[in-house]
């Protein structure tokens, strides 16, 4: 159905094509558990993120492209009766994996006898700007691993380096 509805495709299926699961969810086990009860996909997310700021859309309507567009449930190998989620777990998602990070960094600061208040103190003081921009840095680092060809052509783009050389907190 999504090659019927986008016969030249969309970016949303180029990276289902080109790159198949780009993030799976053993990649976030330390900041999401398997206890509880069942969640969306942290993959999923990732994905959702990434695409949604490469279309440059807010939560909520990130959140209706998932429940609604064909392409990017073709990207997130969804049924087409799947509801999506609400906006609010993209922030959750995104507040999640920066908490994981500070710890992550918090103990290899300890590990290094630094003190590492100052780069918790930083992380909590991030907005969600920052939070969507290091979302995709992260994306982009997954990209760089799984698929570095790829990668390479799309930052050969003429503006790539206008649009994203400046780092998201300055």
């Amino acid at each position: 159905m999504a090659r019927a509805a986008f016969p030249k495709g969309s970016l949303a299926m180029v990276v289902r094509d080109e790159l198949g699961e780009v993030f799976g969810d053993a990649e976030f086990a330390g900041a999401f558990g398997v206890r509880g009860a069942p969640a969306e996909s942290p993959g999923r997310l990732a994905l959702v993120t990434a695409l949604q700021y490469a279309e440059g859309l807010t939560d909520r309507q990130a959140a209706g492209m998932v429940a609604r567009a064909i392409d990017w449930k073709y990207a997130l190998g969804l049924e087409l009766t799947d509801p999506g989620f609400d906006h609010t777990v993209l922030s959750k998602f995104r507040a999640r994996v920066v908490a994981h990070r500070a710890r992550a960094m918090g103990d290899r600061a300890r590990k290094q006898r630094t003190d590492s208040t100052h780069v918790i103190s930083a992380i909590r003081d991030l907005n969600r700007l920052e939070l969507a921009g290091e979302s995709v840095r992260a994306c982009v680092e997954a990209l760089a691993v799984a698929a570095p060809g790829w990668l390479v052509q799309i930052i050969d783009v003429p503006d790539w380096n206008q649009r994203y050389a400046a780092r998201v907190d300055s």
